[in-house]
């Protein structure tokens, strides 16, 4: 499976109320577990036939088991405003405001970025993701603390 394809796939199971979600192509494994997971356990287990999909090339290294959204993920704690936007981490894994240790940071409070920026990355199994923007404004707040954890869909920055 592509990278997109397991992202698609985790919003898909987010949104149900499914527990938990195992996916087989060829020798690559993806779960995916909510929080309904251990409410779950030893409940009735459905099977289905999922659909057939064009067949993307597959890497022999082990697909990595993205989380659900923990409950108590951060979120601001400052009261919302209607018109602050939030980018989200697309993934779990650990969050760097730049490229490198001697590298400036991608952006900063007060920088106005496009749709398609690069602000930040997340290192997940020894990857490296460029974060790309989705929305166009202006910084506003970072939430995150360089080389921190993240959970997927943490919010990272508040955008005006």
């Amino acid at each position: 499976m592509t990278y997109k394809e397991i992202q698609e796939l985790i919003r898909q199971v987010s949104k149900s109320d499914l527990a938990e979600v195992k996916v087989k192509d060829g020798d690559s494994e993806v779960t995916i577990r909510t929080r309904h997971y251990s409410e779950n356990k030893g409940g009735q287990v459905i099977y289905s036939q999922a659909p057939a999909i064009a067949q993307p090339s597959v890497s022999t290294t082990p697909a990595a088991t993205p989380q659900a959204p923990r409950a108590d993920a951060e979120k601001p704690a400052e009261p919302k405003s209607s018109n602050l936007k939030e980018i989200r981490s697309p993934m779990v894994g650990t969050f760097y405001r730049s490229s490198g240790p001697d590298k400036p940071a991608y952006v900063k409070p007060g920088d106005t970025i496009s749709a398609g920026s690069v602000v930040c990355i997340i290192e997940a199994m020894k990857l490296f993701n460029e974060i790309e923007s989705e929305v166009a404004g202006t910084i506003v707040k970072i939430m995150v603390e360089d080389a921190s954890p993240v959970e997927y869909d943490q919010v990272l920055f508040l955008v005006e």
